[in-house]
């Protein structure tokens, strides 16, 4: 089984697919033990696996991330801002991405950031193979693992496109696959206004919410201050991924929102 999102025709990764229109993909509701320590995150609604796109805490935080596929020439500046409000973030990175600026991964592995895979070549994941799926995660882990030395266990798929057979491939790479529920729609490049209204206005932000923004998009850097200030006068403390989801006892709904088992 396949869900997809509506592919626009743009140069960022990420679609507007959202927590709402992924429900109407899915007749049914309830909650799934997934079973096991450590591991990855999915979950199986009418035999369909979910990555995760939100998390139920009783906790204000919410986490950034920023999908490295093409651009590089804010990536330092995002960089400074977020050291600056004392924030760590997720980048989700491209294998070309990794190899034509290793040095701003080492930077953004160095200021304590997740570093996150998004695929080596930026494909429609639920068009290939098992096979096909290890081999564009993979690859990416292996030069990421040898700029660094850490290995990487968050992946998200590009356009937010997968299917079962992507999530086992993932599963069994040992990788968590990652998805949002609130999209700053900054690729579309509306101004840094607009981003800001449509993460701090969004209907969905609240505690476990992950946020999808992009390194390379045009207004980013102008709106990153004015979100990170906006969420926390909201009471939100900023997390990276890695410190938001639960890796063991926790079950998903249906909307692919993590909760604690038995809560």
């Amino acid at each position: 089984m396949k869900i997809s999102a509506k592919l626009p025709k743009r140069k960022f990764s990420g679609t507007k697919l959202i927590v709402p229109a992924l429900c109407a993909l899915i007749a049914a509701a309830g909650a799934f033990v997934v079973g096991g320590q450590l591991s990855p995150v999915f979950s199986e609604v009418q035999s369909r696996k979910l990555p995760i796109y939100c998390v139920s805490t009783e906790k204000a935080q919410v986490a950034l991330s920023f999908d490295a596929a093409w651009g590089n020439e804010d990536t330092s500046t995002l960089l400074s801002i977020l050291d600056e409000y004392g924030v760590k973030a997720t980048f989700f990175m491209t294998g070309g991405w990794v190899e034509s600026y290793p040095d701003d991964v080492k930077a953004i592995a160095a200021a304590g950031h997740d570093l996150g895979n998004h695929s080596e070549n930026h494909k429609q994941m639920s068009t290939l193979s098992a096979g096909e799926c290890k081999e564009e995660i993979q690859s990416v882990h292996d030069k990421v693992k040898e700029l660094t030395g850490l290995d990487m266990t968050l992946f998200r798929p590009p356009y937010g496109d997968y299917n079962d057979t992507l999530i086992e491939a993932a599963n069994g790479l040992g990788y968590h696959v990652i998805q949002w529920n609130v999209d700053s729609l900054d690729w579309k490049d509306y101004g840094a206004d607009a981003i800001v209204s449509r993460v701090l206005d969004n209907e969905h932000l609240g505690n476990g919410t992950i946020i999808l923004m992009h390194n390379g998009a045009t207004y980013t850097k102008d709106a990153l201050p004015r979100v990170i200030e906006g969420l926390k006068e909201k009471g939100y403390e900023l997390v990276p991924i890695s410190e938001l989801i639960y890796t063991e006892n926790y079950e998903m709904d249906h909307e692919g929102r993590q909760y604690v088992t038995g809560s």
